[in-house]
């Protein structure tokens, strides 16, 4: 586990396994969310995403969580191991909501600079949507990828789980 992509739907914890992970293997962690979005919810070109990405992806070790279309296959090409928690929308709602509440009128730690926590109702509705819409489409990609190590965890049980093993393995 050198270059590891964590996906999955907003409110899933994927930053919060990234920072665990980056602790218990001593891999940099890179989230997405603060490398696409500027100061004030200004988003970064496309390129220049796919440009960053590419970047990151050129180095020994990485942790990548996010989920973005526009690098998702550069991601999970280049990746070892590929983590998609894979989690019920009434989990994830939480998950945001909780996110809202515990983040009010700050910036969270895996977010670009100045972008206070909010909730609209276009984020709101796509994690409702996620596992419909998206998640789909994910599972599919994943099918397609041969050499790469893929967990799937549908729980934050089976997660904990899958972490305290690596700690053991790991010596952590």
């Amino acid at each position: 586990m050198l270059k590891i992509a964590i996906i999955g739907c907003g409110g899933a914890g994927k930053s919060t396994l990234a920072k665990k992970l980056g602790k218990i293997l001593n891999i940099p962690v890179y989230h997405l969310d603060s490398i696409f979005w500027k100061p004030g919810w200004q988003p970064i070109e496309r390129d220049e995403l796919i440009e960053k990405t590419m970047e990151i992806q050129e180095t020994n070790q990485w942790i990548i969580d996010g989920n973005y279309g526009s690098t998702m296959d550069l991601r999970l090409q280049q990746a070892d191991t590929v983590i998609f928690l894979h989690y019920s929308t009434i989990r994830c709602l939480y998950g945001i909501v909780k996110r809202r509440i515990q983040y009010h009128n700050k910036t969270r730690p895996d977010m670009g600079e100045d972008c206070k926590e909010r909730l609209d109702w276009e984020f709101f509705n796509w994690v409702r949507t996620y596992n419909q819409k998206k998640s789909p489409q994910v599972l599919k990609r994943l099918s397609t990828l041969k050499e790469t190590k893929i967990h799937i965890f549908t729980s934050p049980k089976q997660l904990e789980h899958f972490l305290k093993e690596l700690k053991v393995k790991t010596n952590n």
